[in-house]
């Protein structure tokens, strides 16, 4: 077993974790953070596999746009109800 198949291993338990933690957890704000964390390391699997392109699209759009967007709307949710 080479250490790319290691890697490559923990890497996959790991998306799995986190993405078991997302749907799992009680509060929206730390359901937004683990997406967050769970495409940032989906970014390290498609660099594993050898797609660069593919990694930095999910860099720009999963990790950076869509993270960003979730946190506005949760506190722009949050604005509405205390109104």
């Amino acid at each position: 077993m080479t250490f790319f198949d290691f890697l490559s291993i923990v890497v996959g338990v790991l998306l799995l974790v986190i993405a078991f933690l997302a749907i799992n957890s009680k509060k929206l704000i730390n359901s937004v953070l683990f997406l967050s964390a769970l495409s940032m390391l989906a970014v390290v699997a498609f660099v594993l596999m050898k797609a660069p392109d593919v990694a930095i699209t999910e860099a720009v759009i999963g990790s950076g746009l869509v993270t960003s967007l979730f946190v506005f709307t949760l506190l722009s949710v949050r604005e509405e109800k205390l109104k």
